[in-house]
């Protein structure tokens, strides 16, 4: 890895250096446009650069104590709308779509003095766990640039773990934080449910499965952004309260005895890698050593019950956003993926009464974590059941790419059928990160283990609502005992 101030230094620390007049903000631009130029063709990480903009804001940025003092970082070019900018949702059918405004979590960046110099890969309308869409081409890993950073915030991870700039927005609708940062090495935090602004527009996320943050290689650098962009919206669906003190303040205030679930099995039966399983031992034997009470436990919920509930919903708030859009079926099919084009067909058939029943299962699920982990005060499991996958690894077979290219010649039941039978092999390399997406708690993926293969495997920690605080204090004891592994 090159070293820069970018790659050497985490935000917080740079936010210092400029403030005592030691770095230039638009220096700082500078080198992260020149990195991302350089070094961009191997891992395709990134899809647009606004070097002029960026450079203009660094040099016109009104200090006023914000938490970063004009520290550039990358959007993540899906749900991370900045006007003027790029809003593909990385699919053919939206490449020439500009964004209108600049949706509230973004500008929650922009006045916490964070500085966007272009935005990331994701896989079209962040539906997979990789990063490959037809608009933009494979994201590449870059501990190997044989395999795949993981998805959706694919991009952001692989800028993140190559050492390009310390933080990157991501977003997480079922893992889509944390699978990449297992892949790639990273530390990848999703917020409670409700913790950050949403909207306008788009308020509740796939039903409050998706929120935005972002992937980030410092413990004080995750907790102090948190605080930076941690709101009560009362014009929100959701809404957690904000802690009595900030998360940077309790940062190192983690209890001395904590009981803690650990399960290495998946919740959907599919198999487990040894890395996994090693990578969660591992864990379980640093913190007993740590004086903590780890108790193997898997959390009461029905795995396959919960998946394909979840398909249900992606599928009906597929349907509607293309309905939303107000285009014929001549335009749609051509310019989007047969997974997009499965999803938003079979949405059709979805009925109220089943939508409904698949939110009142959330609802259950949720209630049944909560009792769950005031028994325990977190559960640990792999953040992901294996490690990236190879760049060319087919995670479809031909059978059911064709079947999903004329999904409208099955029935409603067999269209639903299709849709477990062409994820399963996906959600087969991570099936551990959904739980905390229906449920509403907060998780991170926290950069623990790295295979003999030399690539890395997170490990995953889930708390009760509004405990990041516990979430962001537990990746502090492991990042100050050495036990995060970060690309050299």
């Amino acid at each position: 890895m090159t070293e820069t101030y970018l790659s050497r230094y985490s935000a917080t620390e740079l936010s210092e250096l400029i403030r005592q007049g030691k770095l230039d903000r638009v220096a700082l631009v500078d080198e992260s446009v020149d990195t991302v130029k350089k070094r961009n063709p191997a891992l395709n990480a990134v899809t647009t650069l606004w070097g002029d903009r960026a450079k203009k804001m660094a040099s016109q940025f009104n200090e006023s104590g914000q938490p970063f003092a004009g520290v550039p970082i990358l959007l993540k070019g899906l749900g991370q709308s900045f006007k003027g900018e790029p809003d593909t949702a990385s699919s053919m059918l939206l490449k020439d779509y500009k964004a209108t405004i600049t949706n509230n979590f973004v500008q929650a960046f922009l006045h916490a003095g964070l500085i966007p110099v272009g935005e990331t890969n994701a896989p079209e309308f962040g539906f997979k766990n990789v990063t490959d869409s037809k608009l933009y081409g494979d994201a590449h890993n870059p501990w190997n640039t044989d395999y795949q950073p993981g998805g959706s915030s694919g991009g952001s991870a692989a800028a993140v773990g190559a050492g390009w700039l310390p933080i990157a927005g991501g977003n997480d609708g079922g893992g889509s934080i944390r699978i990449p940062s297992s892949f790639s090495g990273t530390i990848g935090l999703k917020p409670t449910r409700g913790r950050v602004p949403a909207g306008p527009g788009e308020w509740r996320g796939w039903q409050g499965a998706s929120i935005n943050f972002a992937i980030t290689r410092d413990m004080n650098d995750t907790a102090r952004l948190l605080d930076a962009i941690s709101t009560v919206q009362m014009a929100a669906p959701f809404q957690v309260p904000l802690p009595a003190e900030s998360f940077t303040s309790t940062l190192n205030n983690l209890p001395n005895e904590l009981t803690i679930a650990y399960s290495t099995e998946s919740p959907v039966g599919t198999p487990v890698s040894d890395e996994a399983k090693q990578a969660v031992l591992d864990a379980v034997k640093f913190l007993t050593a740590q004086g903590h009470h780890l108790v193997p436990a898997d959390a009461p919920i029905d795995g396959i019950g919960l998946m394909k509930s979840y398909y249900l919903m992606n599928a009906g708030e597929t349907a509607t956003m293309f309905a939303n859009m107000h285009l014929a079926d001549q335009v749609i099919k051509p310019n989007v993926e047969p997974l997009a084009w499965a999803l938003g067909y079979a949405g059709r058939s979805i009925t109220a009464v089943q939508y409904s029943q698949a939110l009142s299962f959330w609802d259950n699920v949720a209630s049944d974590m909560d009792a769950f982990q005031q028994e325990f005060d977190l559960y640990l499991t792999p953040t992901t059941a294996q490690q990236a996958p190879r760049i060319d690894q087919q995670l479809v077979s031909d059978e059911n790419l064709e079947k999903m290219q004329h999904i409208e010649d099955f029935n409603s039941d067999e269209q639903m059928q299709l849709i477990w039978d062409q994820w399963l092999p996906a959600l087969t390399l991570s099936p551990f990160t959904q739980l905390a997406n229906i449920s509403g708690q907060p998780a991170i993926s926290l950069p623990t283990h790295v295979g003999d293969n030399g690539l890395p495997l997170g490990i995953q920690f889930v708390a009760r609502k509004g405990r990041e605080d516990l979430l962001l204090q537990m990746g502090k004891l492991f990042e100050d005992a050495h036990q995060f592994h970060f690309l050299k």
